[in-house]
């Protein structure tokens, strides 16, 4: 078959399926089979693909059917300009993640962290795929930054995220539940994206994302506060005078964790593009 008449034949058959945005992830797919970029794919309709490209498609294709995440087939998703590893054992990075990003780059550009960024310290809590730890080594170019994760399968993936970009000898990564075995009162910056879903709102949630993305990293427990109410506290006690908590969250939670936060200064939460309370942030007295 062609790749014209290829491409056409698996729209078809994502939109049978019900899959979401069938002609991106028929591309996509496609574009990582022939490991080439949109534009061949367009520039070359009457390429034929070969048995062993058509069936490493099919392959590709049955998996997107059965609802299984593209990230997780490709093996690949973008974050801030990079290109991560991701595998089941990591949650995929989300464009709204980055709203945590632009907050801490926010309070640092706007004078208001406690020391310049050259001797900032930051520690990213529950890393999963190393996104966020990543974003701000990039964009920071002098802070000290620190990784924790429970997972030891999720600690490999940020780890070999880190060495991709070059960034390994940048980031102290931990095995470790939230902040336990760091040093107290020693941070300018503790940030997350925690669990944050409760229990009780898992049929609101992606059928796909339930099935294949890591439960421990999406559910937090039966209110989806669990996760968040035994951090606080222990980044209150991470962090030095003055310095800022910064943890994505969901705008169905977002009144609870602003009451979890009572006695935390400068409390603020922003939302996302589609106007979702996505992130707050607090600063210690």
């Amino acid at each position: 078959m062609t790749l014209r008449d290829t491409l056409a034949s698996a729209i078809s058959r994502l939109t049978a399926a019900n899959t979401p945005s069938p002609r991106m992830n028929a591309e996509l797919l496609l574009m990582f089979t022939l490991e080439c970029d949109r534009a061949y794919l367009h520039a070359h309709p009457e390429r034929k693909l070969s048995a062993d490209e058509q069936l490493r498609y099919h392959h590709a294709l049955a998996e997107r059917e059965r609802g299984m995440p593209a990230q997780y087939i490709t093996g690949h998703q973008e974050f801030w300009g990079m290109d991560l590893i991701v595998t089941p054992a990591v949650l995929i990075p989300r464009p709204e993640t980055e709203h945590v990003i632009e907050t801490v780059l926010a309070r640092v550009g706007a004078g208001r962290a406690p020391s310049p960024a050259s001797l900032l310290r930051i520690v990213d809590v529950g890393t999963g795929s190393g996104c966020i730890a990543l974003a701000l080594a990039k964009e920071l170019l002098s802070a000290e930054l620190y990784a924790t994760e429970i997972s030891p399968a999720a600690l490999e993936i940020a780890r070999a995220n880190a060495a991709r970009h070059q960034l390994e000898g940048r980031i102290k990564f931990h095995q470790a539940d939230l902040l336990q075995g760091l040093d107290r009162g020693e941070f300018d910056f503790v940030v997350s994206n925690p669990p944050y879903v409760g229990e009780s709102e898992a049929d609101q949630v992606q059928l796909e994302v339930r099935k294949h993305e890591p439960r421990n990293a999406v559910f937090a427990g039966a209110t989806g506060l669990e996760v968040i109410e035994r951090l606080i506290p222990r980044a209150r006690e991470a962090l030095k005078p003055g310095s800022w908590l910064v943890m994505e969250i969901s705008g169905t939670i977002a009144i609870d964790v602003r009451d979890l936060l009572a006695g935390w200064n400068d409390v603020q939460i922003a939302k996302d593009l589609q106007g979702i309370e996505r992130v707050v942030s607090a600063r210690t007295t």
